[in-house]
């Protein structure tokens, strides 16, 4: 036998001896590793697949049942639901505290009400106008994006809007450690007094980490709920939720003899002119960036209305049921201003102040879980499951919702850092403006692309075809929807960067400029889109099978 028959026979048991030459000997080695640890990594990346129900649209790589249209039997979400839906969302202390947010920045309580009301109703549209792609195809965003952007470049814009609601999912957290800390406060009030072994540039005590902790061991099992089943959860919570909100709401309006002669509602504009109408806009901006994200991604959840025309409450529901929160949240802030001498924005901390009496303490308690249970519902539905969604559709050979869901709890509660983000009034504000200059254009795109450019019609199966007619090319990028994405976002990045770093300087027009930023990245898009493939019109993917033209 040849030494190199010796060599292959040898090493196909793993093994060497004297007969392999010493100058051979090293490389045969590495050879044998390499293929060793290749062979784990092949046989550990099969284990992950997902293997029950595989895709019936797209058989492979490129989809799963979760990415799927969302079959007919799937298909149960009604008018109520949504209804629920957005209530659900809407109460929570986090949108308590919308309103006060806007008040620390000069504006009286009712242009602070005008602009979450405006901005809210146009939230509302676009939400209903994007939502019925869903309704009608019954596909999410993840899906959807490829036939504005290309099959390729879809995944950027998702991974754009995943990032988004990691963030939030994050800060959503820690309001609901604040919900445990409030609770545990009430029932065993020796809590509060717990040592900070933490330094003060960590933004957290060791209290609020030990809430933060048990917070999450309470919400991680509810990320094993399918979106689709989520509809009973969201009736539950309202059920269980308004009680708690209304209750502050009591004891705000009988501290303080009806809730309205206080501070907050005699004090006028601390602001002037042009000053003033500068930060309505950058308080508008920052109301239109809490729930711009839904705006993009809303067919997460329209894909399971049983008829488009379900999902059209929206449009009333979203506005009414924010604003009337904000309202109740500056009368909570006003009654706390009056008794407790300081405005506290957060209606959390002002519980934590309920430790007079027994009564006083369970009443704090009762809050604090019902508010838990409210942001476990809003966190699921507005943030995990969409930021799961994204990652379903980037690996779906080895990520459904239920697994992207549990991977998005690990990043957006802990590698993110939320209590830093939530350090103060403004710092809320500069994030929630922040990350609209991508959502707004991307937003601009995607209706554009539906009711103009493709006049509400799709091809959904070449929707999940990587060289198919929605791919734009070899590169699988539509140039016509990047480079309006691009300018409605682009030019805005001065601002944006001086909303961050205080201390940076910029001109006092990219700042007010960027206090416009939802309002332009989205007009600019969409006109620029249009105009886009009006002069070099998109034909592979506009053209439709006979039957669809008669239907």
């Amino acid at each position: 036998m040849s030494n190199i028959e010796k060599r292959d026979s040898k090493l196909q048991h793993g093994i060497y001896v004297g007969d392999v030459s010493p100058s051979n000997e090293e490389p045969i080695r590495a050879e044998v590793y390499e293929t060793k640890i290749g062979n784990i990594w092949i046989r550990t990346m099969r284990k992950i697949q997902i293997q029950p129900e595989p895709s019936i649209i797209a058989p492979g790589r490129w989809s799963n049942r979760d990415l799927d249209p969302t079959p007919p039997e799937q298909q149960t979400w009604r008018t109520w639901n949504y209804v629920t839906y957005w209530v659900c969302d809407a109460v929570s202390p986090g949108n308590l505290r919308l309103g006060s947010s806007l008040y620390s920045l000069g504006l009286s309580w009712r242009l602070t009400l005008a602009a979450i009301g405006i901005a809210h109703i146009l939230v509302a549209i676009l939400i209903t106008l994007n939502g019925t792609v869903g309704a009608r195809f019954h596909i999410p965003f993840s899906v959807q994006s490829r036939s504005s952007f290309g099959f390729y470049f879809s995944f950027v814009v998702v991974i754009v809007r995943m990032i988004v609601s990691a963030f939030w999912y994050g800060t959503s957290c820690y309001t609901g450690a604040e919900c445990v800390d409030t609770v545990i406060r009430a029932i065993w009030p020796s809590f509060a007094n717990i040592p900070n072994h933490l330094p003060a540039s960590a933004n957290i005590t060791t209290e609020m980490m030990i809430a933060y902790i048990i917070y999450f061991v309470i919400v991680l099992p509810f990320h094993w709920i399918h979106p689709r089943n989520l509809r009973w959860f969201m009736t539950a919570k309202a059920v269980v939720c308004p009680p708690a909100v209304l209750g502050m709401l009591g004891w705000a309006c009988n501290a303080t003899g009806g809730g309205l002669d206080t501070p907050i509602f005699r004090r006028g504009n601390q602001l002037s002119g042009s000053a003033l109408g500068w930060a309505f806009m950058n308080g508008f901006n920052a109301m239109i960036g809490s729930y711009g994200t839904l705006a993009v991604n809303i067919n997460d959840f329209t894909r399971y209305a049983r008829k488009p025309n379900f999902t059209y409450v929206q449009l009333f529901v979203v506005p009414a049921s924010f604003l009337v929160m904000s309202f109740m949240g500056i009368v909570i802030v006003s009654a706390a201003q009056e008794l407790y001498g300081s405005l506290i924005w957060d209606p959390l901390t002002i519980m934590n102040h309920w430790d007079g009496s027994s009564q006083a303490r369970a009443g704090a308690a009762f809050c604090g879980i019902s508010f838990i249970i409210a942001v476990m519902g809003e966190n699921l539905s507005a943030n995990c499951i969409s930021a799961a969604n994204d990652l379903n559709a980037m690996f779906p050979k080895y990520i459904n919702l239920r697994r992207g869901q549990f991977i998005v709890a690990i990043i957006g509660a802990w590698a993110l850092t939320p209590w830093n983000i939530l350090a103060s009034a403004q710092g809320l504000v500069n994030f929630m403006s922040g990350y609209t200059i991508w959502l707004a254009p991307m937003t601009g795109v995607l209706l554009a692309d539906y009711f103009i450019v493709h006049r509400r019609w799709y091809d959904v199966k070449e929707l999940y075809m990587p060289h198919g007619k929605y791919s734009y090319g070899k590169y699988g990028t539509n140039f016509r929807a990047v480079v309006a994405w691009c300018i409605g976002w682009i030019p805005l990045l001065p601002g944006f960067i001086q909303s961050i770093n205080s201390s940076l300087s910029v001109s006092e027009g990219a700042v007010h400029f960027y206090y416009l930023a939802y309002l332009y990245g989205f007009t600019i898009s969409f006109l620029l889109y249009t105009s886009f493939s009006i002069i070099f019109p998109p034909v592979k993917t506009m053209s439709r099978p006979e039957e669809e033209y008669i239907a």
